[in-house]
């Protein structure tokens, strides 16, 4: 799953055909490495594990919660857990309520990450049924867990600010603007938010 070296340079060389800039931005800075993660249930709640705090900090509740809840992690178990036991591992009551709402959605049935409707607008409505996952989080998932191959994560503020960088604008443009130079994109846009992020912090531009 994911987007492969492949797709995304096959990707990235069909808008650079039609956009000097990306052609120029991928002469000096290469392909960007594919950023790949399984898909269904732990990787979403690895992202609410992950929300607003440092990377190792996630990653120590992530091996607490493994620990708790053992290698499968199921919902249900997790379910299944008091909040004190939660709050053992690290997880604040917000947080809780995040992982909880996600594991109801997926024991129920009623979130079948295994067939997400085929429309990217669709499959966003889904995942944003649960709570703490936002538009980002769901287009997140949707590129790097499922790989969809025109998502465009426009409130990014480094697809922003790469963007601002491959085309030497005055200031990093907002949502709205951001979607609007990405549309001459499709059907590559996943490729074009992962070459912004490879450009955002690269010495190279």
């Amino acid at each position: 799953m994911g987007l492969s070296a492949e797709r995304l340079r096959e990707g990235l060389d069909a808008v650079a055909a039609r956009e000097p800039a990306i052609a120029a931005a991928i002469a000096r800075v290469g392909y960007p490495t594919p950023r790949q993660r399984a898909t269904g249930y732990r990787t979403l709640l690895r992202t609410i594990v992950g929300q607003q705090v440092s990377v190792a900090s996630a990653d120590a509740v992530w091996r607490k919660l493994e620990a708790e809840l053992g290698p499968d992690m199921a919902a249900d178990a997790l379910l299944e857990r008091d909040f004190d036991a939660l709050r053992a591992c690290g997880l604040s009551r917000q947080k809780q309520g995040y992982a909880r709402s996600l594991c109801e959605l997926v024991t129920a049935g009623t979130l079948d990450l295994d067939a997400l409707p085929q429309d990217d607008e669709e499959a966003i409505a889904q995942l944003t049924r649960i709570k703490g996952i936002g538009r980002w989080s769901a287009e997140i998932y949707l590129l790097f867990a499922e790989g969809r191959p025109d998502i465009w994560p426009a409130g990014d503020l480094a697809v922003q600010a790469g963007l601002a960088r491959l085309f030497s604008l005055a200031e990093r443009p907002d949502e709205k603007t951001t979607r609007a130079l990405a549309e001459a994109w499709r059907p590559h846009r996943g490729a074009l938010a992962i070459f912004t992020w490879h450009c955002y912090d690269n010495p190279a531009l």
